[in-house]
């Protein structure tokens, strides 16, 4: 099955700039997306069912804030929204669907930007997320999550490590939980089968840095290390365009 995700910046925004024929054309059996902004009932049935997909949605309790949504083509076994923490569940950043052979978790991690509080927020998520993937894991099934993880890793996944140290995104105790998650085992696929550079999923739209790839690799795919093998391939797609992210995905084996 192939697997997609990508931060839309905006669901209604990204309907008008060519998303349904994007998604007739992307083959795939499931898209996570991120940063939806929007409600299954602020939407139309056409919005909500698109390319002869049906959809699931999680939004935010704040109205035009974070969210994420999943269209797929087979219905999952079980959709279920957020870690169990309301604190974090009232963003909407959390959606897991069951598949037979596998748990996909769409996830919107935040963004620790905007000041002390808010990268304090980020770092007890990503805390909380791991504690509950490990849970996940230990029932058996394959694990995938992905989504904008809101950190680069290495110096590697970003154009500008030197300049972005002390920024959001690359700081070094952001990135000590992706050291952490990959210690416990939890693939990273795409840099498992890419080591290249200069392969980047996000770009600044003030700088117009997309025009030249002065970019960061903020989302991501995982699997937990013992399902490793069933991931086929791992890819970036940055040739589409609608939003300052491009699509990320993967080939899975179910």
């Amino acid at each position: 099955m192939r697997l997609l995700s990508w931060n839309v910046n905006g669901y209604r925004a990204v309907l008008k700039k060519g998303f349904a024929g994007f998604l007739a054309a992307s083959g795939a059996g499931v898209l996570g997306l991120q940063e939806v902004k929007a409600c299954e009932s602020q939407l139309t049935e056409e919005e909500r069912s698109v390319a002869g997909y049906a959809s699931s949605w999680n939004c935010a309790e704040r109205k035009g804030y974070s969210g994420v949504a999943a269209f797929y083509r087979e219905a999952p076994l079980a959709v279920r929204n957020g870690v169990g923490e309301r604190r974090f569940d009232a963003e909407g950043r959390v959606m897991e669907l069951e598949y037979p052979g596998f748990r996909l978790l769409n996830v919107y991690f935040p963004n620790g930007g905007q000041g002390p509080e808010r990268l304090r927020y980020k770092l007890e998520f990503y805390d909380a997320f791991l504690e509950h993937i490990e849970k996940l894991r230990g029932k058996g099934k394959a694990v995938v999550f992905c989504g904008d993880v809101n950190t680069a890793h290495r110096e590697i996944d970003l154009a500008r490590p030197k300049e972005n140290a002390e920024n959001s995104g690359f700081m070094p105790i952001e990135r000590a939980w992706l050291d952490k998650i990959t210690s416990l085992g939890w693939v990273d696929t795409f840099r498992a089968l890419h080591p290249e550079p200069d392969r980047y999923t996000w770009w600044d739209y003030k700088t117009r840095a997309r025009e030249r790839n002065v970019g960061w690799r903020i989302d991501y795919f995982f699997v937990n290390r013992e399902k490793a093998g069933l991931v086929k391939d791992a890819f970036i797609l940055p040739a589409v365009q609608g939003s300052d992210h491009c699509p990320v995905g993967i080939e899975l084996k179910t």
